[in-house]
């Protein structure tokens, strides 16, 4: 007996042992879910911020586009012939007083170019290029030796080469044309080639500058805590949610290596709000995640007006003497659909509502109203942006 009595209690204390283990799995298990859910909406500091001190610029320049097809400027845009003039005059080709030139292959164009922060001389970089006159297309077209100038007219850039141009044209004997995309514009790969260095103030100061591409005090915060458990408490301070100070080495050396070690570590960031963007131009609307609305009955009617212009002939009687009159006719018409009433509970997402309203035939038109309205009305729990 107490042999079975101990094969009994050490079953139970087995089955016990099990279920503690079994407990302590499932505990872990969440702890790890949780920290994956909180790793999964990290993000590289990189990401979030950009270094004061170290950004693109913007160039441009005036040149010549020439080899073109007759597609080119025509004899009213003047400053194109000046220009060619100019060139010509470089290369020792003056041109009697009084000539105009008139060249369907040339056109003018400016020159745009970003120069990315730390390129140095010799580096190559995209260029774009656009018509200023009245060329159909630049379509086959080079581009001559350009300088490109920054907001202090210092050039720090040349552009030469060949266009590639996306868009074609075409056009008939009788001036029927069909254009398919813009062909007044081009790029160049690697057209341009840096010949001065910008200079950068980043290592002026004791200190890094980080600023927030979404301003948020939360975010600041959790930066702050993540750069102090890296290098150290004190090592990063906000004053607001717009930008983080750190102390950084004073060897330029040294601090390049602090800033790729910087940007690398991760952050979570403030979650967005529920947020509705609105292209008024396209019509296209965009909902993010989470977008919900409170109780709500909206009923919109599609009114639609009519208005026509025309005319009638007024022929008198042979015998009357009249003269016959030409008496203008309008007519205005109103129409006005039945309208619907749509009724939705609380905490229906936001989709639903806009499928619900597709399913309708309602054009994108008339889904921005209702949203708009919701948003008055205060039943839509986000914001609302049109753009």
């Amino acid at each position: 007996m107490k042999l079975r009595f101990r094969d009994h209690y050490s079953r139970r204390r087995t089955r016990a042992q099990r279920v503690c283990a079994f407990a302590a799995i499932l505990s872990l298990l969440s702890v790890l879910l949780m920290a994956a859910s909180r790793s999964s909406d990290a993000a590289p500091l990189g990401t979030l911020v950009s270094v004061e001190g170290v950004r693109d610029n913007q160039l441009v320049g005036y040149g010549l586009v020439v080899g073109l097809n007759g597609s080119g400027d025509g004899q009213q845009i003047r400053y194109t012939g000046q220009s060619i003039a100019n060139v010509l005059k470089q290369f020792g080709v003056t041109l009697p007083e009084g000539i105009r030139l008139r060249s369907r292959n040339v056109a003018a164009v400016m020159v745009s170019a970003n120069f990315p922060a730390g390129y140095v001389p010799g580096q190559k970089i995209d260029v774009t290029v656009s018509s200023m006159g009245d060329a159909k297309s630049l379509r086959g077209g080079t581009l001559l030796l350009t300088p490109l100038r920054a907001a202090d007219g210092v050039v720090y850039a040349l552009a030469q080469g060949n266009l590639v141009v996306p868009g074609v044209s075409a056009q008939g004997r009788s001036g029927s044309s069909v254009t398919i995309n813009a062909t007044a514009a081009g790029r160049i790969p690697q057209g341009a080639t840096i010949e001065q260095e910008i200079p950068s103030d980043i290592d002026a100061k004791p200190f890094v500058r980080l600023s927030l591409k979404r301003p948020s005090f939360q975010t600041a915060t959790s930066i702050v805590a993540a750069i102090d458990r890296m290098a150290g408490p004190g090592a990063a301070t906000s004053r607001d949610g717009t930008s983080v100070e750190v102390r950084a080495p004073e060897d330029p050396t040294a601090r390049v290596a602090f800033l790729a070690k910087l940007t690398a570590i991760n952050v979570t960031p403030q979650k967005e709000p529920p947020r509705v963007v609105f292209n008024s131009r396209t019509g296209t609307v965009v909902i993010s995640q989470g977008m919900t609305v409170s109780p709500a009955a909206v009923s919109h009617g599609t009114l639609k007006v009519t208005i026509s212009e025309g005319a009638i002939v007024s022929q008198p009687n042979p015998l009357g003497g009249g003269k016959t009159a030409v008496v203008p006719l309008s007519q205005v018409d109103v129409q006005q659909d039945g309208n619907r009433m749509f009724n939705w509970p609380a905490g229906v997402s936001l989709q639903k509502i806009v499928d619900t309203i597709n399913s309708t035939g309602a054009s994108p038109d008339d889904v921005m109203a209702i949203l708009q309205a919701l948003d008055e009305a205060g039943a839509l729990n986000g914001e609302l942006v049109v753009i």
